[in-house]
């Protein structure tokens, strides 16, 4: 008899029919997600689960699934899983790193632009019959050539944002955990500062910390109040990084010049009124929303889950200590 494996989504590609071939999968396919009490019912005969970011797999969930020995969070994240509860019971847990970094440095550079050029105001400008002739004044942005790029947290998506920073010539700023090796630095032309360093000299502000206890709420009134008038501020990392009710007072008040959001603090419920401000670029967690980011994602996932019905070790674990030796 073959495995049952739950996916909560879903996933474009054929990683799915892969994975039928070596067990008995179950799919969400309702657009609405599982409730964390569907979520128990559905896995609690299951040997492994792919996941998402909205699933939370707590205590509750895994200790439901006594059968339970992977679950493949199809993200880089994976604060929706209880890590401890997994190891205690011997659940491997895997991500998907690396095959989303390109595609998600790009959207941090999209929204970037387009808070600093004023594109959607824009677009819709256009679109309202508005646009009567070219005028020195209309809807004037800020550079972004020559300027200085802060990037938080430099991983894997904060390095791919910093080189392509290098065809702006812009200055790059970073504060990470450690610094970098300095012969990555020399290749970035990235020069380490401490936090409160680079929320005052940048211009742009591009945020790729994981989040932790120690990074939710990252930034917050009195870090909004460091920063330049004239800068922004753009998220593709996690939404609880910052504090989006003081976000909201800092760009109503102009006490910075825009924001680019990939993602939220509530996801998908936003902050009141954040909608309704026009310096914020607003996008629904699109960051690897690329047609072959998704199919690598997917495919990744389901080769995890893959090794570990098959005894093996998964591509890319998140607890290694539950690793048989090789």
């Amino acid at each position: 008899m073959k495995p049952k494996v739950l996916v909560t989504s879903e996933l474009p590609g054929d990683a799915i029919s892969r994975l039928e071939e070596v067990a008995e999968v179950h799919v969400h396919t309702s657009d609405i997600d599982l409730t964390k009490e569907q979520l128990i019912e559905q896995i609690k005969d299951k040997e492994g689960v792919i996941s998402l970011l909205v699933n939370e797999m707590d205590k509750a969930v895994i200790h439901a699934a006594p059968k339970l020995k992977v679950i493949a969070n199809y993200a880089v994240g994976f604060n929706n899983i209880d890590l401890n509860a997994a190891t205690e019971n011997e659940v491997i847990v895997t991500n998907t790193p690396d095959v989303l970094t390109e595609a998600t440095a790009d959207l941090a550079w999209a929204l970037l632009l387009g808070s600093a050029r004023r594109i959607p105001e824009s677009d819709q400008f256009v679109r309202d019959g508005k646009f009567e002739g070219w005028k020195p004044q209309l809807l004037l942005g800020r550079s972004v050539h020559g300027k200085t790029l802060g990037i938080v947290g430099m991983g894997r998506i904060g390095e791919a944002v910093a080189e392509r920073a290098k065809g702006f010539n812009m200055d790059v700023l970073y504060y990470n955990r450690r610094p970098l090796p300095k012969d990555k630095e020399q290749r970035l032309n990235a020069t380490y500062v401490e936090f409160e360093e680079l929320l005052k000299l940048s211009d742009f502000i591009s945020l790729h910390a994981p989040l932790t206890d120690d990074s939710y709420h990252l930034i917050g009134k009195a870090e909004l109040a460091l920063m330049k008038s004239n800068a922004f501020i753009i998220n593709t990392s996690r939404g609880p990084l910052i504090d989006e009710a003081a976000l909201v007072k800092a760009l109503a008040n102009n006490e910075i010049s825009g924001a680019g959001l990939d993602v939220f603090e509530r996801e998908p419920v936003l902050e009141p009124n954040l909608n309704q401000l026009p310096n914020v670029v607003l996008a629904p967690h699109v960051g690897s929303a690329t047609i072959e980011t998704r199919v690598e994602m997917a495919n990744l996932a389901v080769d995890n889950v893959i090794a570990v019905l098959k005894g093996l070790n998964p591509l890319t674990p998140v607890n290694l200590e539950l690793l048989k030796n090789s």
